[in-house]
């Protein structure tokens, strides 16, 4: 447990963030004082002077400090704060953090405001590596990320939109997973009631689109094909009588290969689904069973030939590098089966820590990659990525990431998943349906967001599906935008 405590400022969330870096899947309070035992770290900001101050039982063990001016901006503030934390823990800990300062999900944005604004590639790169003391391969990692993404958001135009279809369905829950997701078995008879109020909730995004054009569909989850055949169906059904799935990504996430059969593959074929994800997360048997997967390596190949088999030309695969019990060589194992399946898209995550998922609450029980295992982890899917004629297109960061890294989306060119980079890039409104899904409106006149949510329990989401509505009729804006 670390407590912290703030003097002359109220920056809570950049405090937190900053020592979660160093300390990562700790507690962490807000209090008055030091504590008497454990870490504290005082965050202060008086008198001209940021300082960072550390203690242990009571006792301090260091301090770092940084002049400031009267005119300082309050982004210059954060910064500053953050940079005083950063170098205090540095010196503790003898961590030296990839992203340096940066503790936001999007990097990539930030490069790709300076270059909106006119500033060179170079200048960006500088901002990051010395303002934010990001080291020098991330930051370029974050310009290709930033100029493959602006290729695809420059053909936005004010009345596009994008679609997301929740289905919060798992038949079990993964030893990392902390999504909205319930047990199939346990929710089986509950399934249809839950489409049945969703169609509700998708015939009247249907009617308010007709003001946009829609040019992305994702349906996501849980796992979407954790539905059964006649399910399944009916939703591809509904979906193509309500929308035109024409001339648009359209994305199932597939997801687990044991959910997957050569009927929903078909199906999803003729309903026009043009991209699907099948997610193997590693491809060692014997991690497969520790993170509570029902499936082989085995079943995953067979499915992705089948998937080929019945045309599918656009596949994308997850993997996540850090489960427990993993090293390098076997990150090195699972892209040797990658680059033999060939699939058109990769995503590579790091593992993340979260609250509310089993691996949190069992932590203790398994042992976890160090930083610099992961690195290794990282530059070897990269090397297979770039193998498979693969380019990074789009990245995002999580909290409590082991090793404070982030996940990268490779491609073939072309191939690009686009509704990744709307959701990354917050350029597109995205109308969303189902328990636990969030509508976002973009106002591409202001870039304004507004967010309209769901009810996350299954339960809840039936029953007050007429209350889901009336939020988004009294939250979207009318008649499109101009």
């Amino acid at each position: 447990m670390i407590h912290y405590i703030l003097q002359g400022h109220e920056l809570q969330n950049d405090v937190q963030t900053m020592i979660q870096v160093f300390y990562p899947n700790l507690h962490y309070i807000r209090t008055d004082e030091v504590a008497s035992s454990g870490l504290s770290v005082i965050s202060c900001m008086e008198n001209g002077i940021a300082s960072a101050m550390l203690y242990r039982d009571g006792e301090k063990l260091n301090q770092w400090s940084i002049a400031y001016g009267k005119d300082t901006s309050e982004k210059e503030e954060k910064r500053l704060v953050k940079l005083s934390i950063y170098e205090l823990l540095k010196e503790e800990t003898g961590l030296r953090p990839q992203w340096g300062l940066l503790t936001g999900v999007r990097p990539a944005k930030i490069i790709s405001g300076l270059l909106t604004e006119g500033k060179s590639e170079e200048f960006a790169l500088e901002y990051l590596t010395k303002d934010y003391l990001v080291m020098e391969h991330k930051a370029r990692l974050a310009l290709t990320v930033a100029k493959a993404e602006q290729k695809l958001l420059d053909k936005n135009k004010p009345n596009h939109i994008s679609l997301y279809i929740g289905i919060p369905f798992c038949p079990t829950r993964c030893l990392y997973c902390s999504f909205t997701a319930y047990p199939l078995a346990q929710y089986k008879d509950r399934v249809d009631k839950y489409l049945d109020a969703m169609f509700r909730e998708l015939e009247f995004l249907a009617e308010y689109a007709k003001d946009f054009e829609l040019k992305n569909i994702y349906i996501g989850g849980g796992t979407p094909t954790s539905l059964s055949e006649l399910q399944l169906e009916r939703l591809l059904r509904k979906v193509a009588e309500l929308f035109h799935t024409d001339d648009m990504e359209y994305t199932v996430e597939a997801g687990r290969p044991d959910t997957i059969t050569k009927e929903k593959l078909r199906l999803m074929k003729e309903y026009g689904v043009n991209r699907i994800s099948i997610n193997p997360q590693t491809m060692n048997e014997e991690t497969l069973k520790r993170i509570g997967r029902k499936h082989s390596v085995e079943d995953i190949r067979h499915v992705f030939q089948e998937a080929r088999e019945l045309g599918h030309e656009n596949i994308n695969m997850d993997l996540i590098l850090g489960l427990p019990g993993e090293e390098p060589r076997d990150v090195e194992q699972t892209m040797k089966e990658i680059l033999a399946l060939a699939p058109d898209n990769i995503t590579v995550h790091t593992l993340a820590v979260k609250r509310a998922s089993r691996l949190k609450e069992e932590f203790d029980q398994h042992t976890l990659s160090t930083a610099e295992s992961l690195e290794r982890m990282l530059a070897i899917a990269a090397e297979y990525a770039e193998k498979m004629g693969m380019e990074p297109y789009y990245m995002y960061r999580q909290k409590n990431m082991v090793g404070n890294f982030e996940n990268v989306g490779y491609c073939h060119p072309g191939k690009e998943g686009v509704y990744n980079v709307q959701i990354m890039e917050e350029k597109q409104t995205v109308l969303a349906a189902g328990a636990g899904a969030s509508t976002k409106t973009v106002d591409p006149n202001t870039d304004k967001i507004e967010r309209v949510f769901n009810v996350k329990s299954v339960e809840d989401y039936i029953a007050r599906i007429d209350e889901m509505i009336a939020r988004k009729e009294q939250g979207l804006p009318k008649g499109g935008w101009k």
